[in-house]
């Protein structure tokens, strides 16, 4: 293929998704650990699949690597979107073994080796950035948005040029404030839901066919 026609059929390519968005789309659901990735994950699925994502647990990094659900399709307003999710691992600066030892009751032998899959799930995330299309960036409304791994995540999406929707999640709490997240990232649109007990996950929908084309 001569370097003219190579263009031609990147310039159609752009064209096309411009115009007519892209009929697949590969959306990573990131966020730091315990954020309710694959409890989102796990509600996207059971709407529009009746299947699950994975296990979800109180201790951190229970989900160590990527995990991929291929042709989901979800609909609304009339409008149908088909996506690959990808649940990756949650995000963090630090991982030691000593967490888990101290706080979640694993020997030491455990603590290392889920401290050592946990360092290698956040490795696997990042890399998945090359490959995804938009971001669905969860995080939990009942803790302090202003952490290092958000404003870290956030930075990368952003220099990616990757579409994001921040999903606000665990509403349902009695200490949530979606509004600190809508006032500490308002370059970005904010979706409140708990994605344990379904609020507003049709309004995520929307914001996803709206967002994601």
């Amino acid at each position: 293929m001569g370097f003219l026609e190579k263009i031609k059929r990147l310039s159609l390519k752009k064209f096309l998704k411009r115009f007519f968005g892209k009929a697949h789309l590969k959306i990573g659901i990131y966020g730091p650990p315990n954020a309710g990735k694959t409890t989102l994950a796990n509600r996207i699925l059971n709407d529009w699949t009746g299947e699950a994502m994975g296990p979800v647990s109180e201790i951190p990094h229970e989900t160590r690597r990527a995990r991929l659900r291929s042709n989901v399709k979800i609909q609304a307003d009339g409008t149908s979107l088909s996506l690959d999710v990808i649940d990756t691992p949650g995000i963090a600066t630090k991982i030691d073994f000593h967490n888990f030892v101290e706080n979640y009751g694993m020997d030491e032998e455990d603590g290392r080796r889920r401290a050592k899959e946990a360092t290698e799930g956040v490795i696997e995330a990042i890399r998945w950035l090359d490959n995804v299309d938009g971001v669905l960036l969860v995080m939990d409304t009942a803790e302090d948005p202003f952490t290092q791994v958000n404003i870290t995540i956030l930075g990368n999406l952003e220099a990616r040029k990757l579409p994001v929707l921040i999903v606000a999640n665990k509403i349902d709490l009695p200490e949530a404030s979606p509004a600190t997240i809508k006032s500490a990232f308002p370059q970005h649109p904010i979706i409140p839901v708990s994605a344990l007990a379904g609020y507003n996950i049709d309004g995520l929908y929307r914001a996803m066919v709206k967002h994601f084309r």
